[in-house]
């Protein structure tokens, strides 16, 4: 599944460098994957500590960086009070779009956002979870959950109150006409005409370009780690599969990546790709269905008992 985000990521940079006058024609996209494809082939084939810690905690600190620009030279009493409101009104819906079929809100909210946002996670879910387990192995129940799901969900709330907020008061103050430039030329020319119209727009525009393919760099290592761990026996929790599964995992991947991207550019292969992840994740849940029932399975059944017993032999 991860060529798909690989394809958006090409298209999406395509868009970006389109504005500086570069020629994004098929050349473009094979080159710009097999570049792509060589730094998180080799970002996995260095180790974790080597690779994907370096790139994350980079990208990380280019991360919070973009907020508190944007925090301090954007409308800040604005970006707390409707972060406040937002959340709010958020939690106040919680369940109606969670559990919003189609009859609630309407075709927009839950074709476009709801049903395509469980998709693509289900879809993720078998792979990220080797990764968790394997980020998880030796510490505790309590560190596991602060950093892989408080933190990252405290992030997301203030990322997307900053930059979202941001985006509402250009449109309410008439400074860009985001909701036009989204119907006209799709979400992809929104973006960057967002960038564009912050303080030192140009320079926006180049370091979000590089925090993108770091992030995509980051997300990739790790999905390669998940995939080689999966076709190998008898790996030791805690550690990494052989580096040459993953290379051959980042080749596939990156091949796909740029078919996809190369021939369906734009917004319309944006749109593309995101039906095809769609149907990915509507295969994948019979899997995890089957993984939830196994894990049912193995909580209440005789192997659980066995467990215990070895644990009180060893105590």
């Amino acid at each position: 599944m991860d060529f798909m985000p690989s394809a958006v990521l090409l298209s999406t940079v395509a868009d970006g460098l389109s504005l500086y006058g570069v020629n994004t024609n098929l050349m473009y996209y094979v080159i710009g994957g097999m570049i792509v494809t060589a730094l998180f082939t080799v970002s996995s084939y260095v180790g974790m500590d080597k690779g994907l810690k370096v790139v994350g905690n980079a990208n990380a600190y280019l991360y919070y960086g973009l907020l508190i620009f944007l925090f301090i030279t954007g409308p800040t009493l604005y970006i707390l009070r409707n972060s406040l409101g937002g959340l709010a009104i958020w939690l106040d819906n919680f369940w109606v779009w969670g559990l919003d079929p189609i009859d609630i809100g309407g075709g927009p909210l839950t074709k476009s956002w709801t049903i395509f946002n469980m998709c693509m996670w289900i879809a993720y879910a078998p792979i990220m979870g080797v990764l968790l387990a394997i980020l998880s192995h030796g510490r505790t129940i309590r560190e596991f959950m602060i950093v892989n799901w408080i933190l990252p969900a405290v992030f997301g709330m203030v990322w997307f109150g900053i930059w979202g907020n941001t985006a509402i008061d250009m449109q309410i103050s008439g400074q860009l006409d985001l909701v036009k430039i989204c119907a006209e030329k799709g979400s992809l020319a929104a973006l960057w005409s967002f960038l564009q119209e912050l303080p030192f727009g140009n320079v926006m525009v180049l370091i979000n370009i590089v925090v993108i393919v770091m992030s995509f760099v980051t997300a990739a290592d790790a999905t390669l780690t998940n995939m080689g761990s999966l076709c190998v026996k008898d790996v030791p929790i805690g550690t990494e599969p052989p580096a040459r599964v993953k290379v051959v995992w980042g080749i596939v991947i990156g091949a796909m990546a740029v078919v996809m991207a190369a021939f369906g550019r734009g917004a319309q292969g944006l749109d593309g790709v995101k039906s095809l992840a769609t149907i990915g994740g509507a295969i994948t849940l019979l899997i995890f269905a089957l993984m939830v029932i196994s894990a049912i399975k193995v909580f209440f059944g005789k192997q659980t008992e066995d467990v215990y017993s070895i644990l009180e032999e060893e105590e």
